[in-house]
């Protein structure tokens, strides 16, 4: 719609009707441009003493370049456009369209041209494993980390012994799949193992020994990443062997005493870290933690690739004739030791298992778990305990 705005223009002898150049007065026909049919023109009153200007545009602009008058303008100000045109112009202008999105075709392996992965199958997101056996209970609780990497095994009447036991607690690092691959597979290479050797307490630790390698070996052939530290229990005609990679520790109660079975494989440790420094590697503190090659924390453990020349899958063993005094194993991962000490966990667990009708174990790993968790421990944490009279001969 067209619009028509007036200038006043003040007395001027330039505007003055007498004066005016032939120039602007001499009546002619503009050339069309584009095809307009109506062109815009310039209006003078014949009063001397003002001179009003009048624009008419299709695009209602408040201009004095389209000007309404009989005398055709021979001056740049004289321009004639397509009025369909400019409103077509003028609406794509005023209306802009937001750019369609680009569709990226995704093959297998990657998207096409940059290398990225598909997306991947969303992993079930477990909080919480909770399991009451025969003689033993474990609860394990995911920490801050989106999925949780800690594992356990527990295996009661082995061989159709009732006597006869094992059990491991498996504590993931750079992903579960070392700790879920050592729960499924541990156990059962120690057992092929034993079954080869003689029963006596070297030949039970080099059983264990081999045990780990051969885990070890056969995860480290998968060519996927992570590590796990581990601690087992093995309970086998009245012995119990306690053996462990990594901070997983265990603990045993005796007589309401805490006693330590293994020792954490930290880089703080005065042997590990000389016999990391033997291999060419180093040990820093960063914050607080001493890691091997500024990176891991632990210095044994099943995987770990990519540090395979100092962090060794070789565990330590403890063998122990199971004793009357010898009343529960604590088996946990360091998310509940790096916050609760071995006694407060002892005394903790004692007055829920022993001297009572009906040992409450389950309710007892809970405990702990919570209680390294009122403390401000993050990671997963994972707790099994283990009473020891019931696999007594």
């Amino acid at each position: 719609m067209a619009g028509l705005v007036a200038v006043q223009v003040p007395n001027s002898p330039i505007f003055s009707s007498p004066r005016i150049p032939s120039i602007f007065c001499k009546p002619c026909s503009s050339p069309t441009i584009h095809g307009s049919q109506s062109p815009t023109s310039l209006s003078l009153p014949s009063s001397s003493s003002s001179a009003s200007l009048a624009l008419k545009s299709p695009l209602a602009l408040k201009s004095p370049l389209a000007l309404k008058s009989p005398l055709a303008l021979k001056s740049p100000l004289a321009i004639r456009v397509n009025e369909k045109r400019l409103e077509t112009n003028s609406g794509t202008v005023l209306k802009r369209k937001r750019p369609g999105k680009i569709a990226i075709p995704v093959v297998a392996g990657g998207v096409c041209g940059f290398g990225l992965e598909t997306p991947r199958r969303e992993e079930e997101k477990v909080e919480v494993m909770e399991v009451e056996g025969d003689g033993y209970s474990v609860y394990c609780k995911r920490g801050r980390r989106r999925l949780m990497e800690d594992r356990y095994s527990a295996s009661v009447d082995v061989n159709g012994d009732s006597k006869q036991a094992f059990f491991g607690v498996f504590d993931g690092h750079g992903g579960a799949k070392a700790a879920e691959f050592a729960s499924k597979n541990l156990e059962k290479n120690i057992m092929a193992e034993l079954s080869s050797r003689c029963e006596e307490k070297m030949g039970i630790e080099t059983a264990i020994r081999n045990g780990y390698l051969t885990t070890d070996r056969e995860f480290l052939k998968q060519n996927v990443g992570g590590g796990a530290c581990c601690v087992t229990a093995m309970i086998h005609n009245g012995d119990l062997a306690v053996s462990n990679v990594g901070d997983c520790r265990a603990v045993m109660s005796r007589g309401g005493v805490a006693q330590a079975l293994t020792s954490d494989h930290h880089p703080s440790r005065e042997d590990e870290r000389e016999r990391i420094e033997a291999l060419g590697g180093y040990v820093d503190c960063c914050h607080g933690v001493w890691r091997i090659q500024g990176s891991l924390a632990v210095t044994r453990g099943i995987g770990d690739r990519n540090l395979k020349q100092w962090v060794i899958s070789e565990p330590e063993t403890q063998v122990l004739k199971i004793k009357p005094e010898f009343e529960f194993l604590i088996l946990a991962s360091d998310g509940l030791w790096d916050k609760v000490t071995n006694q407060e966990a002892v005394d903790l667990v004692r007055p829920l298992c022993i001297g009572v009708d009906k040992p409450e174990l389950f309710s007892a790993c809970k405990k702990l778990s919570e209680l390294a968790s009122r403390r401000g421990s993050i990671d997963d944490t994972s707790a099994m305990i283990i009473q020891l009279a019931s696999f007594t001969p």
